[in-house]
């Protein structure tokens, strides 16, 4: 779901910086003390705020985050998105009172935004003698601890990094984020082969030998990301600096329709071409084909070799419009999603649009939004997975499956659904 262009190279950094943090946590407790690693980034830094111990790291959403330590080695957290509504801000300050009266140990930290008027004006967390809390401003980072027995805040305009040690003498039974679980009935529809899915450990290649492994293995519904060459054809590619890196192409980008098909991914796997697309979905009659990138839903549907095994992921007001007023699958992305005005679900309801997708990061924050979807029978397929340390498919599996409907994975992890046999090629 993302494309690594030379505009993605913070991101890229920033992925590499997350891993060293995760990796330089683990060295730190494998020497000794249990230490906990946390980076607050505010709006203009630009990063993802994040922490990491024992090995394993988290991501935290917008606003602020709450790290409750239960022992030197159990934590949860939650974030509440306080730039955005006065009601987490409400929830965040009932948490924090409680934890004090509790004597809990905890950190804080904030992410991109965090200031509101309703923590600026909170007499309870005046009271509870968190100054510089109630004077954060907008786009500022921010880190409250009391691991040492003390309350220490800190912020700065940018950014906030700070190894702690855990206590081994934490010993807390008491969990202010319990665990929901969602109940699901498996489906083979709810998993996405995500760029035809991974062969032999390689991701992202949109090969035919990667359909015919993930379709083997029980995949049926088929993520290609769509992308034109420079005689404006379509062909399935990640992107072009990717897909150069995979061939060794080293020659102008886009290429040719005739260049492109002349190139195979790593020696190994063949390219689809738009016939090439059309010939394996006429193989595979009961594989549905969910595109990506491409933003013409009337001109695609109209080349793919058939209009109801199609699901277009779309990215503006007016290709959605367009796609459900000619009857063709939508797969709302989670921009024009997030931009939407009023009650989404009922949006989404009245336009016939029956799927969403957005990165599996901001559910725990938007999840008041994923219930209301899954109330209106709106299916929600999260990406992002095996994006983060550890949230692999079996994460999401056995964590956020019923709250989303579905995912983009990158193998097959559900034995547990039954497929139909493999048509003759």
């Amino acid at each position: 779901m993302q494309t690594y262009t030379s505009q993605s190279i913070p991101k890229l950094l920033g992925r590499l910086l997350f891993s060293l943090l995760v990796l330089n946590s683990f060295m730190l407790s494998a020497q000794g003390n249990t230490t906990i690693k946390v980076n607050s980034f505010s709006f203009n830094a630009k990063q993802k705020s994040n922490f990491a111990t024992q090995g394993v790291g988290e991501y935290v959403e917008r606003g602020l985050t709450i790290i409750h330590f239960m022992g030197e080695n159990k934590y949860e957290f939650k974030s509440f998105d306080t730039y955005g509504s006065a009601e987490a801000c409400k929830e965040f300050i009932e948490v924090m009172a409680k934890m004090e009266k509790d004597q809990a140990r905890y950190i804080v930290l904030a992410h991109d935004s965090a200031a509101n008027a309703s923590l600026s004006n909170s007499q309870e967390l005046n009271s509870l003698g968190f100054q510089k809390l109630t004077e954060l401003k907008g786009r500022q980072a921010y880190i409250l601890h009391n691991l040492n027995g003390e309350t220490s805040e800190a912020i700065h305009d940018i950014s906030l990094n700070v190894t702690l040690s855990i206590p081994n003498t934490i010993n807390d039974k008491i969990a202010y984020f319990p665990k929901e679980t969602f109940e699901f009935e498996p489906s083979v529809d709810r998993y996405i082969a995500h760029a035809g899915g991974e062969i032999n450990e390689v991701r992202y290649t949109n090969t035919k030998e990667a359909l015919d492994a993930n379709y083997k293995k029980g995949f049926r519904l088929f993520e290609l990301d769509i992308i034109e060459t420079s005689d404006g054809e379509w062909v399935a590619a990640h992107d072009w600096e990717m897909w150069s890196r995979f061939t060794d192409y080293s020659g102008e980008l886009p290429p040719t329709l005739t260049e492109f098909k002349k190139h195979t991914i790593y020696g190994d796997y063949h390219t689809l071409a738009m016939s090439d697309i059309n010939h394996w979905f006429s193989n595979h009659k009961d594989a549905i084909l969910v595109t990506d990138k491409i933003n013409e839903p009337l001109k695609f549907a109209r080349a793919f070799v058939d209009k109801e095994r199609l699901i277009m992921e779309l990215f503006s007001q007016l290709s959605i419009e367009e796609a459900t007023q000619h009857g063709i699958n939508v797969m709302m992305s989670q921009e024009p999603l997030l931009r939407l005005k009023g009650d989404k679900a009922d949006y989404l309801t009245i336009n016939n649009i029956e799927h969403v997708a957005v990165s599996r990061r901001i559910i725990s924050s938007k999840k008041k939004l994923m219930l209301q979807l899954r109330e209106k029978g709106i299916k929600v397929y999260v990406f992002n997975v095996n994006f983060d340390p550890g949230k692999d498919e079996k994460y999401v599996y056995e964590n956020e499956l019923g709250l989303v409907y579905g995912m983009y994975a990158d193998k097959w992890s559900f034995d547990t659904v039954k497929t139909n046999d493999e048509p003759a090629k």
